[in-house]
């Protein structure tokens, strides 16, 4: 019985972190500018990485195989978002400009 809830929620956890990074792709396309598409990159890639690699661990048999999959876990969790802060801070200090509405090539604000 707990193997089986073990692999449910592994599942649930692996399906959540694939729609997620389905979810930040289709954003990269979407988005109008580098900011908003990094936005979508980082925070999709982020909650993508903890769902699929909490999902592995849950399917681990070995306990250093799941040691090593809680590593990189953690070691994402802290490059990703100094990842995202690092592109941010030189596109802004390059003078890449946000896009704005009036700048054409997107939908009008209501």
């Amino acid at each position: 019985m707990i193997a089986l809830l073990l692999d449910l929620l592994s599942w649930i956890l692996l399906l959540t972190g694939s729609a997620f990074l389905l979810i930040g792709g289709i954003g990269l396309l979407r988005f109008p500018d580098f900011y908003s598409r990094l936005q979508a990159a980082g925070i999709t890639d982020t909650v993508c990485s903890i769902s699929i690699l909490v999902g592995l661990t849950l399917q681990a048999d070995a306990v250093p195989v799941a040691a090593k999959l809680l590593f990189t876990l953690f070691f994402l969790l802290f490059t990703g978002p100094l990842s995202s802060l690092a592109m941010a801070k030189a596109a802004r200090h390059s003078k890449v400009d946000p896009w704005r509405p009036e700048d054409g090539g997107g939908p009008s604000p209501r």
